[in-house]
């Protein structure tokens, strides 16, 4: 009799919780829309939040959509100097899990103020930026993610080694852990991998610093772009790219990228950006995100995701750089997981 009423609590303590779970994800879901209660409801989410830097005060571009109290992921845009339009296919899937997601363009991009000031750009700066940015939206290790994509995948990076404990999750999306290596894959991997002669004209219009030449943006995007950035035909790009590369800041994306396409080089400031022997300091959970077609060295990234403590990697193999566009079957399931996974407090790492 006793072994039986301790099943039956058992059991019941199990629906019990079981149900008090559904209640909550049902209670998020029903209000995931619902901006009466938030102060950005009259713009629709968007929000210009002040920046304190060393050179006065900016405003930075913010827009959130949906809420969810649990889980808010703050994207890091690339470049450095493109736009939160990288993004905006998360549209068709972030919503439909009810994640609350936080488009931002950074100090310097198109939506943002663009202070002429070089001295800005600079790791530190951005960090100091991305913490301030936090703090305005009222997240914390309850429910804050970041994920960063290319250069935005630098900044998640730093941020993480210095303000971890302001996080709950980490994703890194199409970064390797370093620009040298970085370099390195293009030259003797990438480049190679073109036709001889195309590789060829394209080194030599580096060579004589003539990256403005129409023939060289022409053989990048007919050769190397459609390959290795987003796997599509040109005429077949997601305006929301178009976009973004229109609306590009060129002088913080030289300053901090170089003029070439292939690494980091030149006298950008990122040439030796290098953070492989801190990665092993990380240790919230982390998904690496990697393609097979990818400007980055997938094997490097699935090796970041062992160096940190609690790292999961997830391989697009249709993908390339811009993979949540040309592998989003894989990318958005993979992302979705992680971040459910977490939430759930079921997270493993690979």
């Amino acid at each position: 009799m006793k072994l039986k009423v301790l099943i039956c609590s058992v059991i019941s303590v199990f629906f019990f919780s079981n149900c008090q779970e559904k209640h909550k994800e049902d209670s998020i879901k029903a209000n995931y829309l619902d901006f009466s209660k938030r102060d950005d409801q009259l713009t629709g989410g968007i929000k210009m939040i002040p920046i304190k830097t060393p050179k006065g005060t900016f405003k930075v571009w913010t827009k959130t959509v949906g809420n969810n109290p649990k889980i808010k992921v703050l994207l890091l845009h690339g470049g450095p100097g493109l736009t939160h339009e990288l993004y905006e296919c998360f549209d068709g899937y972030f919503p439909n899990e009810s994640i609350e997601y936080i488009y931002y363009d950074q100090l310097g991009s198109y939506y943002s103020d663009q202070p002429n000031d070089n001295s800005l750009w600079t790791n530190e700066r951005f960090v100091e930026e991305v913490e301030q940015v936090r703090k305005s939206l009222g997240c914390d290790n309850t429910n804050f993610y970041i994920l960063g994509q290319s250069w935005g995948g630098i900044l998640a990076m730093e941020y993480a080694l210095k303000y971890q404990k302001n996080l709950k999750g980490l994703i890194i999306s199409n970064m390797m852990a370093s620009a040298p290596a970085y370099n390195k894959y293009a030259e003797e991997v990438l480049g190679p991998k073109l036709p001889k002669a195309v590789f060829d004209q394209i080194k030599t219009f580096e060579k004589n610093k003539d990256y403005t030449n129409p023939k060289y943006t022409e053989l990048l995007f007919k050769y190397y772009y459609t390959e290795h950035i987003l796997r599509m035909p040109v005429d077949q790009w997601p305006e929301s790219i178009n976009r973004a590369f229109k609306h590009i800041n060129s002088n913080v994306y030289v300053y901090m990228q170089g003029p070439s396409e292939f690494g980091i080089t030149g006298n950008a400031s990122l040439k030796n950006w290098d953070v492989t022997a801190k990665l092993k300091t990380i240790s919230v959970p982390t998904l690496v995100i990697g393609a097979k077609y990818d400007t980055m060295d997938p094997k490097h990234m699935e090796w970041m995701s062992k160096e940190v403590q609690n790292g999961r990697f997830l391989l697009c193999p249709n993908g390339s750089h811009l993979s949540q566009y040309d592998d989003p079957t894989t990318y958005f399931p993979g992302v979705i997981k992680f971040l459910k996974d977490v939430d759930n407090g079921e997270f493993k790492k690979a």
